[in-house]
């Protein structure tokens, strides 16, 4: 009988046999996809919230479900889940969440707070989910340098700002109205985290925005004016920080 450590293919006693190496590797791919589902309760907690007119806790727990889709493909990608469990679509799962997340939740809260007239407040929640759900279903969302083709349905963002600025309500039905329409406009829209051209000032300034954003949160949304005129420089920036995306060819 062959030695477990032989030359012949056998496992050292000190390693893990490959069947319980699998048995591992589809353990923790598991793991990553419990953890991006985890972002639906946290869009959950932050509906609660909402409907207890608790925005900024709201705010909070979006933040939280923000920071798991953030790392979760990272880790994704580390751990090779794709490969390891082909049965589950992370991208499917991740399109769930944010759906939730970036639309459901903040649509929501857009109408419950009053931030646009009465008469409009299908038309804007309409607008919302119908424009999102077709995005959403979009394949061809990203370039293959990963910026969002379109708006990128981060509704969660436009009503952070429509509830930091407060504009008169009929400003926050045209807002509505212009991001739903250029959901389907060919501009291009900047992921922070995946593009590489300035990833690191991206990167620095996403890191600048969370800090002002956690400020604006302590103050129940009603930070000072250099608060307030931060953020919305940075909102600027990453408005059009697509206009300068080096001109490609696609296919």
């Amino acid at each position: 009988m062959m030695a477990a450590g032989g030359a012949e293919g056998g496992w050292s006693g000190d390693d893990e046999p490959p069947s319980a190496r699998r048995r591992s590797r589809r353990a923790a791919a598991f793991l990553v996809h419990i953890f991006t589902a985890s972002g639906a309760v946290l869009g959950v907690l932050a509906l609660q919230a909402a409907v207890a007119g608790d925005y900024a806790a709201m705010f909070a727990w979006l933040a939280a479900a923000l920071a798991v889709d953030g790392i979760d493909g990272t880790i994704a990608r580390r751990l090779q889940v794709a490969d390891v469990l082909p049965r589950w679509s992370g991208d499917a799962l991740d399109l769930v969440v944010d759906f939730l997340t970036y639309v459901v939740v903040p649509a929501y809260a857009i109408v419950a707070a009053g931030l646009v007239p009465k008469a409009a407040e299908l038309p804007c929640l309409a607008a919302i989910l119908v424009s999102s759900a077709l995005y959403f279903a979009d394949r061809r969302m990203k370039t293959a340098d990963n910026y969002f083709r379109g708006f990128p349905a981060v509704w969660n963002a436009v009503a952070f700002y429509l509830f930091l600025l407060r504009p008169e309500p009929w400003v926050a039905v045209v807002a509505v109205a212009a991001f739903a329409a250029f959901t389907f406009v060919p501009v291009v829209f900047v992921h922070p985290l995946r593009v590489r051209r300035l990833r690191r000032t991206n990167i620095g300034l996403l890191s600048a925005w969370g800090v002002l954003a956690i400020l604006a949160l302590a103050t129940d949304m009603r930070p000072g004016p250099a608060v307030t005129a931060g953020l919305s420089a940075l909102a600027l920036y990453f408005l059009f920080a697509g206009l300068f995306r080096p001109r490609v060819v696609e296919r």
